[in-house]
This record gives C-alpha cells, structure tokens and sequence, in this order.
C-alpha cells in the first residue's frame, strides 16, 4: 500500500485532476434526458474499441512471465469487446423503434 500513497503524493496534481473529472462526469451524465441516454450510451460504448486495440497491444508488448499483464489485458480485451457489441445491440434496438411498420 505504500506504493500507492507515495505515487499518489508524487502525482498529487494528477490525483487532483482526476477526482475532478470524476465529479464532473457525475453532474454531465446526470443532466442528461433519458430520451438522449441511450444514443450517447451506444455511441460512448463503441469508443470501447480503442480500449480492445491498447489491450492487444499490451498482450503483444509483455513478457511470457508476466502474467498479471497477460490476465488484465485478456480480461480488457473480453470486457471490451463485450461492452462494444452491447453498445450496437442497443443502438439497433433504438433505431428499430423508429422504422415505420409495413401494413399486411
């Protein structure tokens, strides 16, 4: 734990900053209506792919013996990939809603 602590007092502007931008993303995402909720969920959910791409990429970069690096970016690329195909299931739930029905 005493890692952390002496990263966090190293970075403390950065730690900063983060805590910031946590509390603002809280009051951004709350304001938003529900009816707007789903389409920037969707599209905010196929910005996941970019997390899929740096997980490879941090598979491909470690070594054989470091399994922790091996775990957590198997681990991303799944949950990734899980969020990014959940994002467009729910963006084409959303735009079947508003194709019209063809009459019999």
């Amino acid at each position: 734990m005493t890692p952390v602590f002496s990263f966090l007092e190293q970075h403390l502007e950065l730690t900063y900053i983060v805590i910031l931008s946590i509390f603002l993303g809280v009051e951004v995402i709350s304001r938003v209506p529900s009816v707007l909720h789903t389409p920037l969920m969707s599209g905010a959910n196929a910005i996941h792919g970019v997390v899929i791409i740096g997980a490879i990429i941090v598979m491909g970069q470690a070594s054989e013996e470091n399994y922790l690096a091996l775990i957590l970016g198997f681990l991303a690329v799944i949950l990734g990939t899980v969020n990014v195909v959940g994002g467009f299931v729910v963006t084409d739930r959303m735009l079947e809603m508003f194709k019209s029905k063809k009459s019999k």
